[in-house]
């Protein structure tokens, strides 16, 4: 049967879990505060209710845990126990570890906002200096004007670069072909009898393809005869 000292730890403990899981939801919107592609200026009031929020459960874990550490030390059936004990030890080193990624969330947001601080100064700087000189506005516009020229001249040279190397190759092979129709025709004159050959070939292919041509058109007459 539990005693009223093992009830009172059964429930705290299932607090400290529960405040726990609290911390782990809380931490997950907090981080994405620091994600964020335009982070403002200053935190935002969704920022400033989930730190806040962060701080109080924390809070409440530790005195969650002192609670803990007061019946350990006032059951003495309790303190006998290594296993509350343990559990107590990784109740406050998780609570040290949260108060720590606290710490390291707090500090990654805030460089993010210094640079984003940063940059929009630096922006603010070249705009008020280019509004104060509009000599050196019309300077950087020209300059502008002028890379984007030259990008776009590079861009064209690259193509007919490629242009040129296609016409090559072209060239190239055109020769290549040339060069083996005459070395065809070299050999084909100094084989004797290879011309009268060739002719009795292109002789027997036309008789054959006119032989075909015969028989397929006396199919053709039979069928449409007999249908």
């Amino acid at each position: 049967m539990a005693t009223p000292g093992s009830g009172g730890w059964a429930q705290l403990r299932q607090q400290a879990r529960s405040l726990e899981n609290q911390t782990e939801s809380l931490f997950h919107t907090y981080s994405q505060f620091s994600t964020g592609s335009n982070i403002p200026p200053k935190p935002s009031a969704e920022e400033r209710d989930v730190e806040a929020r962060l701080e109080d459960v924390l809070d409440k874990r530790d005195n969650v845990i002192a609670q803990l550490a007061r019946l350990l030390d006032s059951e003495a059936s309790l303190n006998t126990s290594a296993l509350k004990q343990n559990n107590l030890s990784l109740l406050r080193e998780k609570l040290s570890s949260h108060r720590r990624d606290l710490a390291r969330l707090k500090s990654t947001l805030q460089q993010a906002r210094n640079r984003a601080n940063l940059l929009s100064n630096v922006q603010s700087d070249i705009d008020e200096y280019r509004a104060n000189n509009p000599e050196a506005a019309e300077a950087d516009y020209m300059l502008d004007e002028r890379n984007r020229i030259d990008r776009s001249n590079d861009a064209t040279d690259s193509v007919l670069s490629q242009a040129y190397a296609i016409n090559e190759s072209f060239l190239i092979q055109r020769e290549t072909l040339a060069s083996i129709n005459r070395r065809i025709t070299m050999a084909a004159s100094k084989v004797p009898g290879i011309n009268s050959i060739i002719g009795r070939i292109s002789t027997r292919k036309r008789r054959d393809g006119i032989i075909m041509g015969t028989f397929i058109a006396m199919c053709f007459i039979v069928f449409f005869w007999f249908r």
